[in-house]
């Protein structure tokens, strides 16, 4: 078995070779260097069918020029090709076993994405909760996004809170709104985290869906410290939790009691995914709130609260419905642990608190 990755990875740098003098058109590079990952990574034979598929793909999307996005504004498998550039970074994983994009700094062009994406007109709606002493939190939020948040789009920001008053109203740039969603207080801070995905779902049913196309549910106490661009959108969007990207699976917090909806047993799940940022095209938030709302209703059902909370739920789900494009820890970083060396980048990030103050 050794002795075929060892020449599979041959091969494979044998493809390299030819993509770097020309002689395979460098929409083949993406394809034959997400495989080299794979392959490197996982040490597994197996990948050779998968690499027969995606070599073919490339030789067959160098055959076709590229013409424009879908109206819709979503971008296909041969379109993503030429914004993706997992070649750029051999430090970090880049792509997912399923073939989802791992974005990094590095890994994308962020000019071709812009021009992509810009032409579609797209509203982008976000939503974070500002409730009890969170409200605090509000205009760092804002006043971060208004710098770094997909700036030139259009940004409809959905601030769920049971204080209304509370919320500022900053100077916003044009073709961007804000909206204070009414929610009741509750007496914890953990029910409070199990009542999102249920209040998201009834803003999209009743409001949202008609008003943005992409959606990103976000936590408000994070503040942006460099661009969130358009590499961002996709149909699923998850974000890698910055606790356990460089941990293995064994460490991971998933729910491990059976009785709960949230179980992932041991020896599965691929990534531990944070809470705190997820998103997507709307529709597709839409559907995955509702299964979330359902999974954490049936454990209340069976008086069980997951081991942590929503969190847990949501990534019980993408362990069955695989996230179209995964955000790297730049995407949700916390304030409290170093910068290693794999994070070129902090591009949105958990600000410093007092944990139990906040939640009381």
């Amino acid at each position: 078995m050794l002795a075929h990755i060892q020449h599979f990875k041959l091969y494979l740098n044998v493809l390299e070779l030819y993509i770097n003098t020309g002689k395979i058109s460098c929409h083949a590079a993406s394809c034959v260097l997400i495989t080299q990952q794979l392959a490197i990574f996982y040490s597994n034979v197996h990948i050779i069918i998968i690499t027969c598929v995606l070599i073919c793909t490339a030789f067959f999307c160098a055959s076709f020029p590229f013409t424009g996005l879908k109206p819709t504004g979503t971008v296909t498998f041969h379109e993503h090709l030429r914004f993706f550039s997992p070649c750029r970074r051999q430090d970090v994983l880049t792509v997912t076993p399923w073939l989802a994009p791992i974005v990094w700094e590095g890994t994308f062009d962020a000019e071709m994405l812009d021009s992509a994406y810009r032409p579609l007109n797209l509203t982008i709606g976000v939503t974070a909760f500002a409730v009890g002493k969170y409200t605090r939190f509000v205009r760092r939020f804002l006043d971060s996004a208004e710098q770094h948040f997909l700036r030139g789009y259009r940004v409809n920001y959905y601030i769920f809170t049971d204080s209304p008053q509370s919320i500022p109203q900053p100077q916003l740039q044009p073709g961007r709104s804000l909206v204070t969603v009414p929610v009741p207080g509750y007496p914890s801070w953990q029910e409070i985290s199990m009542r999102r995905m249920e209040a998201i779902n009834q803003h999209v049913a009743k409001q949202s869906q008609g008003q943005v196309q992409y959606l990103f549910c976000l936590d408000i106490d994070m503040v942006f410290h460099n661009p969130w661009g358009p590499e961002t959108l996709g149909d699923m969007v998850a974000a890698i939790h910055p606790g356990y990207f460089d941990v293995p699976r064994e460490l991971f917090p998933y729910e491990r009691r059976s009785s709960s909806a949230a179980f992932i047993p041991e020896g599965e799940g691929d990534f531990y995914y944070g809470g705190a940022v997820f998103g997507g095209l709307v529709e597709k938030v839409y559907e995955f709130t509702k299964m979330c709302h359902m999974t954490i209703l049936a454990d209340k059902a069976n008086g069980i609260m997951a081991a942590w909370q929503e969190e847990s739920h949501l990534n019980r789900h993408f362990l069955s419905h695989k996230p179209s494009k995964l955000l790297s820890p730049e995407y949700i970083w916390d304030d409290r642990k170093p910068k290693p060396p794999q994070i070129h980048l902090i591009r949105f990030s958990t600000v410093n608190k007092n944990y139990k103050e906040v939640r009381n």
